[in-house]
């Protein structure tokens, strides 16, 4: 009796097993190209996983140089497209970069996680399969190259190595990038310098000598005083001044045509928009794909989803708008600890941003995601305290983000001490939180990218109307939220016009769009029937009517032809 027990329960166990393995594999599965996602990878790591995954994935991915850096490094872009489903430029594309400020690394680790995961599910996890099989995507890992490159082998703040390297005179002396920081502990991070002064604001905070907090008026008691003295750094030009003229200077984030204005409104804004040649590589990408029909570039940090407009007097189409809206709620429902804002409202004010240019002036959806928040640090809805910053670290990350206070020798300043957050602090996730951090922003593009125009005809009709007289009615639906023409792309009138086309034995007399199917006519053209502009485009989520009639007894050919939306034709008999 045991025995047969005992081998039941065996069994059981080895059906529990087996489904659990199931289970797993059908979210599990291997790619051709391992990758670890709890770390971060300098240029020339990044340039090497992607070409091991276009290696592992010849027959999906492909791999150019769409331009140099200021420094001359190679600024790689990767097209994914399943090229027996049609080449890219006949399907609506994502454009996604990342990394247009050098310290905001994260996102390059983002977007390299997008193309992995979207390789390896291809023929697996059909929702991500019908995608792939329908669109094409286009990837610039690294917008900033340079920025980059100094972040991983210099010594940096967590905000420093934000601009490109192109030497810059930042404090209007005649000299360029003449006064850096100083690392001056050589422990590969620029951390804050304080000293001992009688008469100082900042005192050690009783609970916690790391950190600093201002002396209150009146205090009393026995403590030491002491005077902050910023970043750790010395006077290299002999101005008076410290670190004021750091490396580079210039925000490429900031040269976009779309409102642009000079360096004395907007920092960083180079000489004139395009002027830098990291933006004026992607613009040409972009601008010779008109197929591109969503956007998302990946910032940090902040935990947020944002789109334009940058500044309060630009305003968007309420149509667009709405778009944005289901897109964006979605998104921080998807992403719970991000929140969905407007850049200039909720933010800050940009002249010259890329998501600004390339809906303002393109007419396509585009997001910018800040990657990461410290409000996940212990998972509440409230932004950390210090008490909270110095827990995390000594709890989560066993002390390996704060450099303890210790003593140095400073030129000017003599006996100083050194100590603070490391470059790898706060904009940017601890490794155990890398990977769950690309998935989320990975998913949530995936659905922007799910949103791009998907056409099909519908209620394809012929009717008699004499001898070898004709009338077609077709309708063009939209099976997605995004239009194949924006509001602002109509406005800005850019790019190739939306068209549909009859052709066939017959002959066109008369052909337009259907305003209104139940209350009157349509609305002829007056010239070329056979092709109808359609301007407008196909709303999102809705559909056009168009109607020829045509004279003669042969099959006719329906074509809709879009730049941001997969071509479709349909064969029509008379009966």
């Amino acid at each position: 009796m045991k025995l047969v027990r005992s081998s039941l329960i065996v069994g059981v166990w080895a059906v529990l097993a087996s489904n659990a393995t199931i289970a797993q594999d059908n979210y599990q599965f291997a790619s051709k190209t391992p990758i670890a996602w709890d770390r971060l990878n300098d240029y020339d790591q990044v340039v090497q996983i992607c070409r091991d995954l276009v290696a592992g994935y010849p027959d999906l991915l492909k791999m150019e140089s769409i331009g140099k850096s200021v420094q001359g490094r190679d600024m790689w872009a990767l097209t994914l497209n399943v090229e027996k489903t049609g080449a890219a430029e006949s399907k609506p594309a994502m454009y996604i970069d990342a990394n247009v400020h050098g310290n905001e690394v994260q996102g390059t680790e983002t977007v390299l996680y997008t193309i992995w995961y979207l390789t390896k599910s291809y023929g697996k996890v059909p929702q991500l399969t019908e995608l792939m099989d329908r669109t094409a995507f286009y990837f610039v890992p690294m917008i900033n190259p340079d920025g980059r490159a100094y972040w991983f082998a210099q010594a940096n703040t967590p905000h420093s190595s934000r601009g490109g390297q192109k030497p810059t005179d930042n404090d209007g002396d005649g000299l360029f990038d003449e006064d850096p920081p100083n690392d001056l502990d050589g422990d590969g991070n620029i951390t804050q310098m304080r000293r001992l002064d009688p008469l100082g604001r900042w005192r050690e905070n009783p609970d916690d000598p790391r950190i600093m907090v201002r002396v209150e008026p009146g205090a009393r008691g026995e403590f030491r005083r002491y005077e902050l003295l910023g970043n750790e750094g010395i006077d290299d030009d002999g101005d008076g001044d410290v670190n004021e003229d750091g490396p580079g200077g210039y925000d490429t984030n900031r040269n976009w045509p779309a409102d642009w204005q000079p360096g004395f409104i907007q920092y960083g804004a180079g000489d004139f928009p395009l002027s830098l040649p990291e933006s004026a590589s992607v613009a040409n990408f972009i601008l010779a794909r008109p197929n591109i029909a969503a956007v998302q570039s990946y910032h940090n940090s902040g935990g947020m989803l944002l789109r334009g407009p940058g500044v309060k007097y630009v305003e968007y189409p309420p149509a667009d708008v709405r778009v944005y809206d289901r897109i964006g709620e979605r998104g921080a429902r998807m992403l719970p600890d991000y929140r969905y804002l407007v850049i200039w409202k909720d933010l800050y004010g940009v002249h010259g941003g890329f998501v600004n240019w390339t809906y303002e002036d393109l007419g396509i959806i585009s997001f910018t995601n800040e990657l990461w928040t410290a409000r996940k640090y212990f998972g509440t809805d409230e932004r950390p305290d210090r008490d909270d910053l110095m827990a995390f670290n000594d709890d989560l990350l066993f002390g390996q983000s704060f450099v303890d206070w210790h003593a140095v020798k400073h030129p000017l300043y003599g006996d100083i001490e050194v100590g603070g957050w490391t470059k790898t602090s706060s904009r940017v996730p601890p490794p155990f939180h890398l990977e769950e951090e690309c998935h989320r922003n990975f998913a949530f593009t995936m659905f922007h990218a799910e949103q791009m125009p998907l056409l099909e005809f519908q209620n394809v009709e012929t009717t008699a109307l004499g001898p070898n007289l004709w009338r077609v009615r077709v309708d063009v639906v939209n099976r997605r939220s995004i239009p194949t023409v924006t509001a602002q792309a109509q406005k800005r009138r850019f790019g190739p016009r939306d068209s549909i086309s009859i052709n066939g034995d017959g002959r066109v007399v008369a052909g337009g769009e259907i305003k209104d199917r139940f209350l009157g006519p349509f609305e002829a053209v007056e010239h070329q029937p056979q092709r109808l502009w359609v301007n407008e485009g196909i709303p999102g989520d809705g559909l056009r009517g168009f109607q020829w009639i045509v004279s003669g007894a042969g099959p006719l050919t329906i074509r809709y032809d879009s730049p941001r939306a997969a071509n479709i034709e349909t064969r029509v008999e008379f009966k």
